[in-house]
């Protein structure tokens, strides 16, 4: 097994000392509070804690930096213009692209969009959530 892929048992691990410290509890505390500020925002209960949840789990995965940087930089060109029609060109990393045979560039290309909509779903969910509690 490569250093970078966790074991069963380092999973169980990590599992038990969220237990230990009391994670569980917070977030159960913290999820009946931002729920309740959720709902007197209007937004659906049940809405907001399937949003929390994902949030929590995207949270506790150890492996999604690229997830992430990927995400800012959609996330930086929606803040900054909107959603633009060539979002996917702007997203390509160029010199890969290029480097790649042609049936190779049409399944970059469809992943990337594919990674777009998760990303662009993402951001849908973190303004429409997390904007009651700014106000």
């Amino acid at each position: 097994m490569a250093n970078d892929v966790k074991s069963f048992k380092q999973y169980a691990k990590e599992a038990k000392q969220r237990m230990k410290s009391g994670f569980w509890r917070e977030y159960r505390e913290k999820l009946e509070k931002e729920t309740a500020l959720a709902e007197q925002a209007g937004v659906a209960p049940s809405r907001f804690i399937e949003y929390y949840m994902k949030k929590t789990e995207r949270a506790l995965r150890f492996d999604c930096s690229k997830e992430d940087a990927f995400y800012e930089k959609v996330k930086k060109i929606l803040d900054e213009e909107g959603e633009v029609t060539d979002v996917i060109g702007r997203l390509t990393d160029k010199a890969e692209f290029d480097a790649l045979s042609y049936e190779q560039k049409q399944r970059y290309t469809l992943e990337l969009s594919e990674h777009y909509r998760h990303a662009l779903e993402r951001y849908a969910a973190e303004k429409e959530f997390e904007t009651f509690r700014k106000t």
